[in-house]
């Protein structure tokens, strides 16, 4: 029992001591607030036995998907350790270099970091065309 109820109860008791008449205004005010706060302390009692169950459940929860994100991202990672081509369109960093898909011809070029600055023209080994073209002041 929480200390709430408890209080509520020893306040019950001592009403029933005093062997109030529930007949007068004054005490039968007193018998049915004690009544409202024992109704009022068993609620909020069973709201934070529901409050602790939700959170196991998403504690629970939590766990799992902590779970199924290594999964995911371990596979994930297995899947780009064989693929030096870089199908899927994105950068992939292998060994130092940076795959990079050419926007125009659509070959993976190979950079190396280290020595890539975009200030710098740098041409497609494959078709010529600039990898890095200049956007139009326009966009962001």
């Amino acid at each position: 029992m929480s200390k709430l109820t408890d209080r509520i109860s020893y306040l019950r008791g001592l009403a029933a001591g005093m062997k109030l008449n529930p007949e007068e205004g004054v005490n039968r005010l007193m018998l049915e607030m004690l009544d409202v706060m024992g109704e009022t302390a068993e609620s909020i009692e069973a709201l934070s036995d529901a409050h602790g169950e939700l959170s196991e459940y998403v504690e629970s929860i939590d766990e799992d998907l902590a779970d199924l994100e290594a999964d995911l991202y371990d596979e994930e990672d297995e899947e780009y350790a064989g693929d030096e081509d870089g199908e899927d369109g994105d950068d992939v960093e292998l060994d130092g270099s940076l795959l990079y898909e050419c926007p125009h011809c659509h070959e993976t070029v190979e950079l190396d970091p280290d020595e890539l600055d975009l200030e710098e023209d740098h041409p497609c080994p494959n078709c010529g065309e600039e990898l890095f073209p200049e956007l139009p002041e326009d966009v962001d």
